[in-house]
């Protein structure tokens, strides 16, 4: 691969200018054409704006200046046509970015001429009634403050598999079980495993533990006269509101997403870390394992 068109998504916010405009000099000097949502125009220079739909089935790889939510974003955004996204961390604790503004001049020159490895993502799609959607973390159904709480049969494959009756329903990706659904509960899912977590909050009857399904299973929610009116958020940002007689169908498209791995041992190593800060704990000979090398040494020598 050899990159003719790399599309920057920037963050919804925060002003990554600085990084942006590096990028768009870089990819210049390399005769790469930087593509850019008109939307975002006005927040750098030298960037192509074009629509979104353009931005998706025109360019060869995306650079996600923000966090692991804008990088989440960049990956729905060609999840039609997936390319490489490669993730610049300026945000907090970022399980998917993993350069820093620091190796942008290292990182562009791979993501240009595809010297990386690609760590393959899967989605799910999502159908509520005309509405389409697509998330690579988690599908949530919450309830509103004083209008009632979730109460929904859960099918898979068509066939009856229970009800839940709780605060709130998850249902991730395995790479998507570290968030939301790990809050409420859920387990911790290899990304290389083929599922779908199935994670009830506050349960008050009904389903609940979490579930696990094969990612071949296709799920079907449906809102019981006793549900409340539901929010719907697909990774974290929401959608229109479900109601009691609403039905939500969800699949897992497999490699829907392509995630630019640079170095993938180190950053497997550096998760480990931030999923320990999830307190996920690590015995102390397991967390100097994720040392530097040099460090490693030092304090092996000050030990002997």
């Amino acid at each position: 691969m050899h990159a003719s068109r790399i599309a920057l998504v920037l963050h919804p916010r925060n002003d990554v200018t600085d990084v942006a405009e590096r990028a768009v000099a870089f990819a210049h000097e390399h005769g790469v054409e930087v593509l850019v949502r008109a939307a975002d125009a006005g927040r750098v220079s030298g960037a192509v704006p074009v629509s979104t739909d353009e931005l998706a089935t025109e360019c060869d790889g995306v650079l996600s200046l923000g966090g692991d939510g804008t990088m989440l974003g960049a990956l729905r955004l060609v999840a039609e046509r997936p390319v490489p996204v490669l993730g610049v961390h300026l945000g907090n604790l970022g399980f998917l970015v993993e350069v820093t503004p620091a190796d942008l001049d290292t990182a562009l020159p791979r993501l240009i001429s595809g010297d990386f490895t690609e760590e393959p993502h899967s989605a799910l799609r999502i159908v509520q009634g005309e509405r389409r959607s697509v998330a690579f973390n988690d599908l949530a159904l919450a309830r509103h403050p004083g209008r009632g709480t979730v109460d929904a049969t859960l099918s898979v494959n068509g066939l009856s598999f229970g009800y839940y009756r709780c605060d709130a329903l998850v249902v991730a990706t395995p790479a998507g079980s570290s968030a939301y659904s790990y809050a409420a509960g859920g387990p911790l899912v290899s990304p290389s495993v083929d599922g779908i977590v199935v994670t009830p909050s506050a349960p008050m009857s009904g389903i609940s533990r979490p579930l696990v399904l094969a990612g071949a299973d296709v799920l079907a929610l449906d809102l019981t006269p006793r549900s409340g009116t539901l929010a719907v958020e697909v990774d974290g940002i929401g959608r229109a509101d479900v109601a009691p007689g609403d039905r939500l169908q969800v699949s897992v498209q497999p490699d829907a997403g392509r995630v630019v791995r640079l170095d993938p041992d180190l950053h497997a190593r550096r998760s480990r870390v931030k999923l320990s800060l999830l307190d996920l704990p690590l015995l102390p000979e397991q967390l100097r394992e994720l040392l530097p090398e040099d460090v490693r040494e030092k304090l092996e020598a000050r030990d002997n």
